[in-house]
C-alpha cells in the first residue's frame, strides 16, 4: 500500500506539472498576441521612416545604413531588454504593472500620496491616451499601404479601407475581446515567424549586413549627422514603441511568460527583420519605398498585406483593452469622474467596455487618418507620446527600486540613470518632430492633464466643503439617542464619502420624512493603492450602537466596486440584513460655482461639466435599481 500511496502521489505530482507547464506554455503564446502585437508590427514603418529622415535612398551609404540599424538593434536591447524585460517587469505592484500601478507603488513606497509622484502619474497616464490614439491610426495604415506594392491602382482605396477597418474594430469592441483574443497568439506568432523568415532570407545574400550588432556603427552615425543624426533618432525610436504596454500587461500574463515570448520569438523575429530590411536597401536603395513589403515575392505580397492587417488590428486592440484599464484605475483613483463601465466576461475580470472612451478614441482615430492620410506623415506624430511616458516611468522607478526594494540612492540611481538618459534623449529627438506633427499627442495629452488636475483638485475642494457642513456621526448618534424618532422596520444604508460624518442622505431624510429605520448602515468605498484587496480584508465592520453600524468596503484601483458582493461578505461576518427590505440612500449632489471656490471661472465650470456628466453612484457601485432612493442637494465648488 505504501508503495501504491507513492505512485499515485508521483502521478498526481506529475499530472500537476504537466498542467503548470500547460498554463505557462498557453500564457506565453497568448502575451505574443496581446504584449508584442504593438512593437511586433513596428517593421511596417520604423526602418523605412529612419532612412529618410536620415536623407531617403540618395544619401543611404553603407554607413548611414549599417549605421541606423545598429541604433535600432541596440534600442530593442538596452530600452525593452534590459530596461522593461529584465528590470520593470520587476518592479510590480503584487504582481500589476503599468504607469498607474508605478504610481500607486511609488506613492505607498512615499508613505502616503506624494503630489509630484500623482503628477507624474497623471502625466504619464496623459501621454497614453495619445499613443492610444495613433496606435490603431498608424498600424492599420501602414498595412493596408501594402496595397500599393501589390497592386499600384489600388491606392486610392487604401484610406477608405483604413476607415472601414477602423470602425470594425471599434465597432466589436461592445461585444467584448474575450473570443476574439483567443486567436490573437496564434495569429501573432504565424506574423512574427513569417517576418523573420524573410530577414533571414536576405540576411543571408549579405552577410555583411551582421556588422550592425557592433554599436560603434550607431554611434559613428549619431557623432557624425548631428542635427540630422538626432532627429533619425527620433524615428529609430519607432522599433520600440509598444514597451509600456509589456509592463502594462503584467498582471495578466506574469513576468515568466512575457520574458520568455521575448527571447525565444518576438526579439529573434524582429532583429531578423529589421537586418534583412538592410540588407535590402544595401543591394536596392529604392525599395526604401517600402522596404518591409519588398522583402516578399509578388505572389507573397497580397497574403502578407492581409496577415499585417490582421497583426495591426491585434495591436491596435492590445492599446484600446489598454486605454479601458488605464480609464478604470485612474476612476478608481480619484482621476477622473464615474463612468460606466461593462465587464464583457463573466471569467476575466480586465475584460471591460467603456462605451465613452471607446467613441472619443473612434472620433479621435478617424480624424488622424482623415488628417494624415499616410502612416509616413503619422510617424511624425509619433513618438513624443511613448517616449514621455518611457521617462516618466524610469523617474517613478528610481523611487521604487529606492524604497520599495529598499537599494542605496545612489544604486537605484545607478540603475535607472543611464535609463533615463536614453529615454530622454530619445524624447528630445522626438520633440523635434513637434512641427510636423507631434503637437497631436501633446494637445491630447495636455487636454487630459487638465481635466484629471481639474476633478481631482475640484473634488478635493468639494470633500473639504462637504466635512466642514457635515455632523459629526457619534455627535447625531447620541442626539437620537436623546429624543429618538419613529422607527419604521427594515435596514437602511447610507453611502459616505467620510465615515465619521453623518451622510447628508441621512440628515435629509431625518428632516423630510421624519422618521429612522431599525437598522441603520453608514458605507464608506476606499480605494487603496494596491490592485486588489483579498475577500478577507474588503470589510471592516464596528458596531455604533442599538441601530447603527459603521461599514467600509476596500478595494484595488484594478477593481470595479460591486456593493451587493462585498456586502455579501459583510453578511457572513454579522452584519443581519434582508435584501429585500434593504434601501441604499444617496445623496445626487448638483454642483453650482463659487466665486470662492480656489479656482479660476474655467476650471470652476469644466469641472461642473464633468460631475454633471460622470456616471451615477448607484450604477457604478452596482446596486440593485429597486431599491435606491437619491435625495438632492446643491452644493457650490
Amino acid at each position: 500500500m505504501p508503495h501504491a500511496l507513492a505512485l499515485n502521489t508521483a502521478a498526481n505530482g506529475s499530472s500537476s506539472e504537466a498542467a503548470s507547464r500547460r498554463n505557462f506554455w498557453g500564457l506565453t503564446l497568448g502575451c505574443i498576441g496581446v504584449v508584442y502585437g504593438d512593437i511586433g508590427t513596428s517593421p511596417l514603418y520604423a526602418l523605412r521612416e529612419s532612412v529618410l529622415a536620415a536623407g531617403g535612398s540618395q544619401t543611404a551609404s553603407e554607413a548611414v545604413i549599417l549605421g541606423i540599424l545598429s541604433l535600432i538593434v541596440w534600442a530593442l536591447i538596452l530600452v525593452v531588454t534590459v530596461k522593461y524585460v529584465l528590470i520593470l517587469l520587476r518592479a510590480d505592484n503584487e504582481g500589476e504593472g503599468g504607469t498607474l500601478a508605478l504610481m500607486a507603488l511609488a506613492s505607498r513606497a512615499l508613505g502616503g500620496k506624494s503630489f509630484t509622484i500623482v503628477v507624474l502619474g497623471i502625466v504619464s497616464a496623459a501621454l497614453f491616451y495619445g499613443d492610444a490614439l495613433i496606435t490603431p491610426a498608424i498600424s492599420v495604415l501602414s498595412a493596408v499601404e501594402g496595397l500599393k506594392v501589390a497592386a499600384p491602382a489600388l491606392e486610392s482605396y487604401v484610406v477608405p479601407l483604413t476607415v472601414l477597418i477602423l470602425f470594425a474594430l471599434f465597432a466589436m469592441q461592445s461585444r467584448g475581446t474575450a473570443k476574439v483574443a483567443a486567436f490573437f497568439g496564434p495569429i501573432t506568432l504565424i506574423w512574427f515567424i513569417a517576418i523573420a523568415v524573410a530577414g533571414f532570407g536576405h540576411i543571408v545574400q549579405n552577410l555583411d549586413v551582421l556588422r550592425a550588432f557592433n554599436p560603434v556603427y550607431g554611434v559613428a552615425f549619431l557623432t557624425s549627422h548631428g542635427l540630422i543624426g538626432l532627429a533619425t533618432l527620433g524615428a529609430v525610436f519607432l522599433a520600440v514603441t509598444g514597451c509600456e504596454a509589456l509592463y502594462a500587461d503584467l498582471g495578466h500574463f506574469g513576468r515568466r511568460p512575457i520574458q520568455t515570448a521575448w527571447f525565444s520569438v518576438a526579439l529573434p523575429a524582429l532583429t531578423l527583420n529589421y537586418l534583412g530590411q538592410g540588407a535590402l536597401l544595401l543591394a536596392t536603395p529604392e525599395a526604401i519605398e517600402n522596404p518591409f513589403f519588398l522583402l516578399y515575392p509578388h505572389w507573397a505580397l497580397l497574403p502578407m498585406v492581409g496577415l499585417a492587417a490582421a497583426a495591426t488590428i491585434i495591436a491596435s486592440q492590445a492599446v484600446i483593452s489598454g486605454a479601458f484599464s488605464l480609464t478604470n484605475q485612474a476612476v478608481q483613483l480619484g482621476l477622473l469622474p464615474r463612468l460606466q463601465i461593462r465587464r464583457t466576461s463573466e471569467t476575466q475580470a480586465g475584460q471591460i467596455y467603456i462605451p465613452r472612451v471607446n467613441g472619443l478614441l473612434l472620433v479621435g482615430v478617424l480624424l488622424l487618418v482623415a488628417q494624415f492620410k499616410s502612416s509616413s506623415a503619422l510617424a511624425s506624430a509619433y513618438g513624443i507620446a511613448v517616449t514621455g511616458t518611457m521617462v516618466v516611468t524610469a523617474v517613478m522607478a528610481i523611487v521604487v527600486v529606492w524604497k520599495s526594494w529598499r537599494w542605496p540612492l545612489w544604486a537605484a540611481a545607478g540603475l535607472i540613470l543611464p535609463f533615463l538618459f536614453i529615454d530622454t534623449t530619445f524624447l528630445t529627438a522626438n520633440l523635434l518632430k513637434v512641427f510636423h506633427g507631434g503637437w497631436v499627442p501633446l494637445l491630447i495629452g495636455g487636454l487630459v492633464i487638465i481635466i484629471m488636475l481639474t476633478w481631482r483638485r475640484g473634488a478635493n475642494i468639494l470633500a473639504a466643503k462637504t466635512r466642514r457642513l457635515e455632523t459629526p456621526l457619534d455627535l447625531l448618534i447620541r442626539s437620537l439617542a436623546k429624543s429618538p424618532p419613529p422607527r419604521v422596520p427594515g435596514t437602511a444604508i447610507f453611502l459616505s464619502a467620510a465615515p465619521e460624518s453623518a451622510p447628508t442622505a441621512l440628515l435629509h431624510s431625518l428632516k423630510h420624512y421624519k422618521v429612522l429605520h431599525e437598522h441603520n448602515v453608514i458605507l464608506t468605498i476606499v480605494t487603496e493603492n494596491v490592485p486588489r484587496v483579498a475577500p478577507k480584508d474588503r470589510v471592516v465592520m464596528e458596531r455604533l450602537g442599538d441601530s447603527f453600524m459603521r461599514v467600509i468596503l476596500h478595494f484595488g484601483f484594478m477593481e470595479t466596486p460591486n456593493v451587493p458582493k462585498a456586502l455579501a461578505i459583510a453578511r457572513k461576518q454579522g452584519l443581519s440584513f434582508d435584501i429585500m427590505s434593504t434601501s441604499f440612500f444617496l445623496s445626487r449632489r448638483s454642483v453650482r460655482p463659487d466665486a470662492r471656490s480656489g479656482m479660476p471661472a474655467w476650471q470652476d465650470r469644466l469641472f461642473i461639466f464633468l460631475a454633471q456628466n460622470a456616471d451615477d453612484a448607484s450604477s457604478y457601485f452596482q446596486l440593485p435599481t429597486d431599491r435606491v432612493v437619491e435625495i438632492g442637494t446643491q452644493v457650490t465648488v
